[in-house]
């Protein structure tokens, strides 16, 4: 399998493109990690991550978020990624592959137009909360150099007749007209099902403003929608998009993956197995909650690495609350 990758990597090098290379490195790095050679795993990660450019040029300045035209509010919040891409997420390597896949044909969206083929640039997110739904939008908007618009629900959705479908109207122009990824989080909360038997007609025509601007959404960016609830969607938005995605939650071995990255100084490496198995089940959240947790523990005690006490005791906390 290295060679392969390796032969990826050469290919895309001599070839200048850059996110085939990266997408090369990232498959090299999964490996190493499945291997549990985590220090190699780390440097390689950090070395590819410091290839590129801190603020991409576009994103110097920044488009103006698209606004509610009566009131003037905000119907977005718009800001540069702070992420570096998609290799700073631990997930399952062909869900990065998946997502790369998307981000990667955005180069030659010109030959897909010349051509007839439609892009894939309306992407469903759905899984249980706290697995990086939001995470994955701002790391493909990384990858891109563009921008990340988080939509305001509560701005979007008025309490005024007809208002709401305006707002959104005018959120999927700028997505129509800007280079950009625009999330749409808690889509439930737009696309319910309209056979709710709460709703009083509103619920009714907001869906099917979203049907319509989703169906006809020709723009120069991504429309990206995360639910955790996909059961509540209405049935007629899944064919709308272009790629449905699940984002499970981690297994042990991913768990594993992700304390050993965000505890680089510790001396827990069999603490560090143990607790990716008591986490097994729980969210990435949860995963950075117990690392996190460890962190604290020693940097309260004056101490920069992490003991296997510390990281357990903070797995006990962390198993015992809730996270759903």
């Amino acid at each position: 399998m290295a060679g392969k990758h390796i032969k990826e990597l050469i290919a895309a090098y001599r070839d200048r493109d850059d996110l085939a290379f990266r997408r090369a490195a990232n498959a090299i790095i999964d490996e190493e990690e499945s291997k549990r050679h985590t220090a190699l795993a780390r440097d390689l990660r950090q070395l590819l991550a410091g290839s590129r450019q801190s603020v991409p040029v576009a994103l110097d300045v920044l488009p103006d978020a698209p606004r509610d035209r009566d009131s003037g509010q905000a119907l977005a919040d718009v800001a540069a990624p702070r992420l570096a891409g998609l290799g700073d997420l631990v997930f399952d390597p062909e869900l990065r592959a998946r997502l790369m896949a998307l981000v990667e044909e955005v180069r030659v969206w010109p030959a897909f137009d010349a051509a007839g083929v439609p892009r894939r640039n309306r992407v469903l997110l759905f899984g249980p909360p706290g697995n990086g739904k939001s995470s994955i939008a701002e790391a493909m908007a990384a990858e891109l150099g563009w921008p990340l618009v988080r939509a305001r629900i509560d701005s979007l959705v008025s309490s005024y007749l007809g208002e709401t479908a305006g707002n959104l109207r005018s959120l999927f122009d700028f997505a129509r007209t800007t280079a950009s990824v625009v999330l749409l989080d808690e889509f439930d909360s737009l696309g319910k099902l309209r056979d709710d038997p709460s709703d009083h007609g509103e619920l009714r025509r907001v869906v099917n403003t979203v049907l319509q601007l989703i169906d006809r959404y020709q723009g120069k960016g991504f429309i990206v929608a995360a639910t955790n609830t996909p059961e509540v969607l209405d049935a007629a938005l899944w064919r709308r998009f272009d790629e449905v995605v699940e984002v499970p939650g981690p297994d042990a071995a991913l768990a594993r993956a992700l304390l050993a990255r965000l505890l680089p100084r510790h001396d827990a490496d069999a603490a560090i197995a143990r607790a990716a198995q008591h986490l097994d089940g729980l969210p990435y959240a949860a995963v950075e909650h117990a690392a996190h947790g460890a962190l604290r523990r020693a940097l309260l005690d004056g101490r920069c690495r992490v003991s296997a006490e510390d990281l357990m005791c903070s797995v006990d906390e962390t198993t015992t609350r809730p996270w759903r």
